[in-house]
């Protein structure tokens, strides 16, 4: 009887972990699919009964598939955990999160209407880009937002923010985008990502021709570090469009701050460090600039932690943006300013390999001196 009753306790216990892993979700703790769904099903029933509004939002991180590629599966498995823990930490206690897909969150919002969970939405957004805490420590994600229309199933209210979701990556990822019939949707008239990056850098050459030849002359630079660190063509565009908008948020500094002939002082250095800020801004509402936003907001962060606007380090920081802060600092360096003149390129060069590990990735920092020193052979030759 003792046996029987220890191996009726054994079964009790495995159909415990049985159910539990039906519920759960082995890697984030989150609801699991079936679960997620089944509980959707109630709340769409609840809406329905009592006329109330319910908009489901899906989450998923971009480029996952080639983030795990690079950097294995269990690296994979934390940025999950991590994004996880992100979504429960910023839900309210009547919002139902889970996970629905490889690298998919579906979250369920009562009483709440698109236009008002939008704005949230999108600060969280920004959170998500730096949430990693393992070997992963950056990554962007995009979301698809809908509403329960009349009629609609608990199946097609989540098929329809899964369609805004594929929208919001096809247009470039690291935004969120409203269902079908709403302005925030990316369409075909809109602009396409090239003319609106080449709007924006005619906007940015005229505002202040320095920063806008500035910015052009960073681009080749970039591109060829990004190519040399064997970054793919579509992340090496990604480069090049953030390398030409980098200082796009300059728009919004005072001429007499920006063309200050002196040192600045606290006042109006805190203003122009503001700058990656109000360019992360500008480009977030252009559809397919999400990613080059995140790049733009990061392009003075330092290597070694020091730098601003958020204070990441290492790897925390999106790789072009660690390739634009260092052809960045090597043409500032080699260019007239208004309050010094250009240095040598021995100079720069010298700067560049001492601070390297400091404020610079050191194998961008030797990829992007590589790429000079054969340029200027190349130069040699040609003469």
């Amino acid at each position: 009887m003792r046996d029987l009753s220890s191996l009726r306790q054994r079964v009790a216990e495995l159909e415990a972990e049985r159910d539990r892993g039906l519920r759960l979700d082995s890697v984030t703790g989150l609801l699991a699919p079936r679960a997620f769904r089944s509980r959707l099903a109630e709340e769409v029933e609840r809406a329905r009964r009592y006329q109330r509004e319910l908009c489901a939002v899906v989450v998923s991180i971009d480029d996952y598939g080639a983030l795990e590629l690079r950097h294995g599966f269990r690296a994979g498995d934390e940025l999950l955990q991590s994004v996880g823990n992100r979504l429960a930490a910023t839900t309210r206690v009547h919002d139902l999160l889970g996970r629905i897909g490889q690298a998919e969150f579906g979250l369920l919002l009562p009483d709440t209407s698109p236009d008002a969970a939008l704005p949230g939405l999108e600060r969280l957004l920004v959170e998500l880009e730096v949430s990693g805490d393992g070997t992963i420590r950056a990554a962007g994600a995009s979301m698809g937002v809908a509403s329960l229309e009349r009629g609609m199933s608990a199946e097609g209210l989540l098929a329809s923010a899964q369609l805004a979701c594929q929208q919001a990556q096809s247009s470039g990822g690291g935004r969120a985008a409203l269902a079908a019939g709403s302005e925030a949707l990316p369409s075909a008239d809109r602009l396409t990502n090239r003319e609106a990056v080449e709007a924006l850098a005619v906007a940015l050459l005229e505002r202040d021709r320095y920063t806008g030849e500035h910015s052009e002359a960073v681009i080749e630079m970039s591109a060829a570090v990004a190519r040399n660190l064997g970054l793919g063509q579509e992340e090496v565009e990604r480069v090049r469009s953030a390398a030409l908008l980098h200082d796009i948020g300059k728009v919004a500094i005072p001429d007499e701050i920006l063309h200050k002939p002196g040192p600045l002082s606290d006042q109006e250095w805190q203003l122009m460090r503001e700058h990656p800020v109000i360019g992360e801004r500008i480009l977030r509402v252009v559809p397919g600039l999400g990613t080059v936003a995140r790049i733009v907001r990061h392009e003075h962060e330092r290597w070694d932690g020091r730098g601003y606007p958020d204070g990441l380090a290492r790897d925390q920081i999106p790789i072009g943006s660690r390739i634009i802060i260092a052809a960045d600092t090597y043409h500032a360096i080699t260019s007239d300013r208004p309050y010094r003149p250009a240095r040598s390129h021995g100079e720069a060069i010298e700067e560049l390999s001492r601070c390297a590990g400091t404020q610079f990735d050191p194998k961008v920092t030797s990829a992007l001196i590589g790429h000079l020193y054969g340029q200027r052979q190349a130069g040699s030759l040609v003469a």
